[in-house]
């Protein structure tokens, strides 16, 4: 029997994106033909100007490493790939490459191995760049890039991939898993086109995981800013996981980042500076893609510290501890900027984030909106959004628990 459509990954500011077609079932990782980088994808550069230590301080993180590190956690990283680097070292497994043959520890892009930097970079003295969580594991599932050339698995970055790559991770044994992707789609569609995501995320809450996902950017692909239509995959499906915004050095909410009920935080998103192909650090990034890292390193150092507690009480004692934003909760930033300290160290262990009002009306929300029959779909409305600051990586480059 036929499927619907998937999408394709389109980013910002990159390359058009090439024709939509008809995709199966998604492949095993390593199962589909080789494929190779396109020149010049990422660059190396040197930290020389206390790369990190802007994220660090604001979220106090040498506290926080005084009472967790994230060791014994494994954060699945489903992203563009993740490159070996030294402050990866003996804690990098590559889980999986769904583009083609390969174990998910090829970047094209360097996106990937930012996003495994900010979870879990080891501390270096010539610069004050550190992962959220250093001791823990990060395990590497390509299932996107816009870099890679040659015949793929499958379409790269579709829904269905996605699915299969969180099921994959929630099997390897994974206690959180991070997904810096969204797509934006109009709300009555999200049921149908997100069935397998949505199961995906039914089954990693089941096994116990906490997942965590990027709100999304405006301004490319199917993200526009203020259309009350649109919904952005997977955040909207926010009963079985964190949504994070973006905010930038003065907590306030990045002019990118996707708003919406369904986001639960915010982290930093603007100006961070992480761990890029080739070994040293990157570049300066923009995008909420570099937000969700914070989050999902967080929970591994909850994690790690308050092991009684499940991924859903993880999720709320996040969300609890945020510093609330000053106006009130709001869809840019949720519940506000995250915490790490307060969010280790607040009694009693087990916390409610949301009152019983808003709960019931994100249930409303989400699981209203009438299924639609499959349908081919334009690519506009269809296109994944990879959460970032495209032009920092080229060459040079929920809601309520309940």
């Amino acid at each position: 029997m036929k499927r619907l459509a998937a999408p394709l990954v389109v980013l910002a500011l990159l390359i058009p994106a090439p024709a939509l077609s008809r995709s199966s079932a998604a492949a095993a990782p390593g199962s589909g033909p080789s494929v190779r980088c396109a020149p010049a994808a990422t660059t190396r550069t040197s930290g020389t100007d206390r790369v990190g230590h802007a994220e660090a301080e604001r979220l106090r993180l040498p506290a926080a490493h005084a009472l967790a590190t994230g060791r014994g956690q494994r954060v699945a990283v489903i992203d563009t790939g993740v490159a070996p680097h030294p402050r990866l070292a003996g804690r990098l497994v590559g889980l999986g490459d769904y583009l083609g043959g390969g174990d998910g520890l090829d970047d094209c892009d360097g996106h990937g191995t930012a996003v495994a930097g900010l979870i879990a970079a080891a501390p270096d003295p010539g610069d004050d760049l550190v992962g959220v969580a250093p001791g823990a594991r990060i395990l590497a599932l390509r299932q996107f890039s816009p870099s890679i050339t040659g015949d793929t698995a499958h379409p790269a970055g579709d829904l269905p991939s996605l699915a299969a790559a969180v099921l994959r991770a929630v099997r390897a044994g994974a206690t959180v898993v991070n997904i810096s992707g969204a797509v934006c789609v109009p709300a009555g569609r999200a049921p149908t086109v997100g069935a397998p995501v949505r199961a995906a995320l039914d089954a990693a809450v089941a096994a116990d995981v906490v997942v965590v996902a990027a709100a999304g950017n405006t301004g490319g692909g199917a993200c526009v800013a203020d259309d009350p239509d649109q919904v952005a995959l997977p955040g909207w499906f926010g009963d079985d996981l964190l949504t994070v915004g973006a905010v930038g050095p003065d907590d306030r909410p990045a002019a990118f980042t996707v708003p919406g009920p369904w986001v639960d935080v915010a982290a930093p998103g603007t100006g961070v500076r992480s761990l890029s192909v080739g070994g040293g650090t990157g570049a300066p990034l923009d995008g909420t893609s570099f937000a969700a890292p914070y989050v999902a390193g967080l929970a591994a150092l909850i994690r790690e510290r308050r092991p009684e507690l499940s991924a859903r009480e993880v999720a709320e004692r996040i969300v609890a501890t945020a510093r609330r934003p000053a106006g009130g909760r709001d869809d840019a930033v949720g519940s506000g900027v995250v915490d790490p300290v307060a969010a280790l160290t607040a009694e009693p262990a087990v916390l409610h984030a949301y009152p019983a009002a808003r709960s019931a009306a994100t249930v409303v929300l989400s699981r209203s909106a009438p299924p639609a029959a499959p349908a081919a779909w334009p690519l506009a409305a269809l296109a994944l959004l990879l959460a970032t600051s495209v032009a920092a990586l080229a060459p040079r480059r929920a809601r309520g628990r309940r």
